[in-house]
């Protein structure tokens, strides 16, 4: 294997380490900062997201300002952005992240500390995500809801903030990053190791970016640029695994991998490892049919809360907004039914106390 093939998977697989880490050790997770937020625990997980965010919008845009990155050809800028199949998918796959209680990233790490509910969600989410690409339910994606692309296809935020202001697109990326970073870092000041395990996902974000860009360079641009995500690269490790000799094993199957041998690492160090399962047949159905959503909605939202919620948002997509902000009216929902049985209601109560 030459180097242009080992060395991305490396860096894929070392940054899934990192992130597996960050989920075990540094409570890293979508739905627990959603849910903190919802019920009065706290927004601190927030804030550790949004600092991972603006750490991987400043590194993404330095990665373009010295070439080593063409942001025209990255995956959620060189696609045309249907912003339904985005919206839909997004709140499908909230929805499904409350009913399991973790998003594929988390099942992932659950996986990974003996959590034999994370296998099911995950076979799941690698299957229907399949379906859902190029499958039954891709055929009716593609010819129902995925060409309704947005007004600002082929761009990014900070293209379309360029052509209004003339500020070079690099610039407003930088400016913006920096802004959130501050805000984040501020927020997070007396929490080192929030502040610690936020730095570090954004910046397996732009490491993702940058292996990725190196592979598409030398491969003469046969190579897709993305960083992470845990839907689809799901499915992609099953398949490595049962055909590993007519398959190659590609750079989001090397992350699922690393998340789980993380996860594994930082569930030893905690000594938190233990064989795991469902408590009863009703809790295996509602995860069963929450993966079934997460893997169907990140393939329409063309991501999952990390793809497209820190790998999208890092290069400040016009995806990433509308995916962002459904999974969390999702997830909201979601939770709101399982805890109070009613969504209506907490909403209601909700806009009156505003």
């Amino acid at each position: 294997m030459e180097t242009a093939d080992w060395l991305p998977l490396m860096i894929g697989c070392l940054g899934g380490v990192v992130l597996g880490l960050a989920a075990r050790v540094g409570r890293f997770c979508s739905l627990g900062a959603i849910e903190d937020a919802s019920f009065g625990a706290g927004t601190a997980r927030l804030a550790t997201w949004g600092l991972a965010i603006a750490v991987a919008i400043v590194g993404t845009a330095l990665l373009g300002f010295l070439n080593f990155l063409p942001v025209s050809r990255v995956f959620y800028l060189s696609n045309l952005v249907p912003l339904l199949s985005t919206v839909l998918g997004g709140f499908a796959f909230g929805v499904g992240m409350a009913l399991v209680g973790t998003c594929g990233f988390g099942a992932l790490a659950r996986l990974g500390g003996g959590d034999l509910s994370g296998l099911v969600v995950a076979l799941i989410i690698g299957i229907t995500g399949y379906v859902a690409s190029s499958g039954a339910i891709g055929v009716l994606r593609a010819r129902y809801i995925g060409e309704t692309p947005s007004p600002a296809s082929e761009t990014g935020l900070a293209h379309i903030v360029a052509g209004i202001s003339g500020i070079p697109a690099g610039i407003v990326s930088v400016s913006a990053g920096l802004i959130l970073l501050f805000a984040m870092a501020v927020r997070l000041r007396r929490d080192t190791s929030a502040l610690m395990w936020g730095c570090a996902v954004g910046l397996v974000i732009v490491a993702g970016w940058a292996a990725t860009a190196w592979r598409h360079d030398v491969n003469f641009g046969e190579t897709v640029i993305r960083s992470y995500s845990f839907v689809r690269p799901v499915g992609d490790s099953m398949i490595f695994l049962m055909t590993s000799s007519g398959t190659a094993l590609r750079f989001g199957a090397a992350g699922v991998f690393g998340v789980l041998i993380g996860s594994l690492i930082g569930a030893l160090w905690k000594r938190e490892f233990r064989w795991e399962a469902c408590d009863d047949a009703r809790t295996l159905k509602r995860q069963i049919l929450g993966a079934a959503l997460m893997g169907t909605g990140g393939v329409f939202s063309m991501g999952c809360t990390v793809g497209q919620g820190l790998s999208a948002a890092s290069v400040m997509a016009v995806s990433a907004p509308f995916a962002i902000l459904s999974m969390i009216a999702g997830a909201w929902c979601g939770l709101q039914w399982l805890v109070n049985g009613s969504v209506v209601g907490p909403l209601l109560e909700r806009l009156r106390w505003r």
